[in-house]
């Protein structure tokens, strides 16, 4: 399993999902088709599959596009709301499909929009599994509850994403982890696994380098949205119901200027 990172727009990210086995490929969120296939092209793997987190044109916006570009290979082009252009088959949760040998697993997490897919992919070589979150789990954050309600956003972040294995390597939509960072640190200030990230995703940044991808047992450390049952995180909100919880810090997020 081989991930290449693709930046997109003003801070997105796009990613080509390789099976080095069978040299077939996914792009997730190909917002910039040509980049796209310069990729492709550049790593000599034949594109099969478009995988779409979620409807907004930042992400799904170059479907149409990407498909008519290369109309030779009928990409299917794969995704959980009929609002996504250019769609083939539309997934749900646990539904799976393959990219070569890469077995990826659809995990339903609506919230940000109605129809957010996360997509979960394994291979047979006994790597690290990753997860392509789109805008439900950030490094350090979440998607805004543009569609949805913080039990859905508690349901998708601690019930169905923290329960993927631990070393689960976290691709995101966006390079957002500095602000994130900066609001954890507002929620948790004495957290010490946040101040170490900050220095590092500060460092990155500073060499123009991503902060992408964290993981599932890191974002468990610092992410105060995943952190809804901890003590530190509850005392700054001053609830112990986790869904009250994960409401307030969105609440506190939206407004937080950093």
């Amino acid at each position: 399993m081989k991930v290449l990172l693709l930046p997109a727009l003003k801070d997105n990210y796009m990613y080509l999902l390789i099976d080095e086995d069978t040299k077939e490929c996914a792009c997730v969120d190909p917002v910039e088709p040509e980049k796209v296939l310069s990729a492709v092209k550049k790593e000599g793997v034949k594109l099969t599959t478009v995988i779409t987190t979620h409807h907004h044109l930042d992400h799904a916006g170059g479907n149409k596009e990407l498909v008519e570009m290369a109309r030779d290979l009928k990409l299917t082009v794969l995704g959980g709301d009929d609002r996504i252009d250019s769609l083939t088959r539309k997934v749900a949760h646990n539904d799976e499909f393959k990219v070569g040998k890469l077995n990826v697993r659809c995990l339903f997490t609506p919230c940000h929009t109605t129809g957010h897919i996360c997509y979960f992919v394994t291979g047979d070589k006994g790597e690290d599994p990753a997860v392509f979150t789109g805008d439900t789990l950030f490094v350090a954050g979440c998607g805004r509850f543009f569609e949805g309600t913080p039990d859905q956003m508690k349901k998708a972040l601690i019930d169905t994403l923290a329960n993927l294995p631990a070393q689960t390597k976290v691709y995101c939509g966006h390079e957002y982890s500095i602000q994130n960072l900066k609001f954890a640190l507002h929620v948790e200030p004495t957290n010490q696994d946040t101040l170490k990230k900050m220095a590092w995703a500060q460092a990155q940044r500073n060499k123009d380098q991503p902060t992408i991808p964290s993981t599932i047992e890191e974002e468990m450390k610092y992410n105060p949205f995943m952190r809804v049952k901890q003590a530190g995180v509850l005392d700054f909100t001053g609830t112990s119901d986790p869904v009250k919880t994960m409401g307030f810090l969105r609440s506190a997020k939206d407004n937080f200027k950093g």
